[in-house]
């Protein structure tokens, strides 16, 4: 099983992060760990980053609800984007939302690859490491 060199974890919610990245950190399935609290933040460091692909995350957990950019504005932009990347990065909604909509919503756009309901378990990571 390889690890996942980069991930970026999108999410304003402190207590969220702080138990996601204990959680990474325990699996020893993630090199690099990187957050921003918006998906205005992450979507500028990934434009900056565009000729460095190491420094793009393989894997990204994208909250919906967060101030600034929400998770389906950062989806909107990565699109645009995507075309410029060199490097595949996979997205993975991570939300508290239980509403069908929402999941149906998420499933609907081509760089979703799930929906995870929070919180992360390390069973979860490990099927995703899995897939990769």
């Amino acid at each position: 099983m390889n690890n996942i060199k980069n991930l970026t974890l999108i999410d304003d919610d402190e207590v969220f992060v702080y138990l996601t990245r204990k959680t990474l950190n325990k699996t020893n399935l993630v090199d690099h760990i990187r957050v921003f609290e918006n998906g205005l933040d992450a979507l500028n460091f990934i434009k900056n980053n565009l000729g460095n692909q190491d420094n793009l995350p393989e894997v990204i957990f994208l909250d919906l609800s967060m101030p600034i950019m929400d998770g389906w504005q950062f989806l909107d932009e990565f699109s645009r984007l995507k075309l410029d990347l060199s490097k595949k990065i996979t997205i993975y909604i991570c939300s508290s939302s239980i509403s069908p909509d929402d999941v149906a919503r998420a499933k609907s756009i081509s760089e979703v690859s799930d929906f995870i309901f929070k919180p992360i378990t390390s069973q979860k990571l490990y099927d995703i490491v899995d897939s990769l």
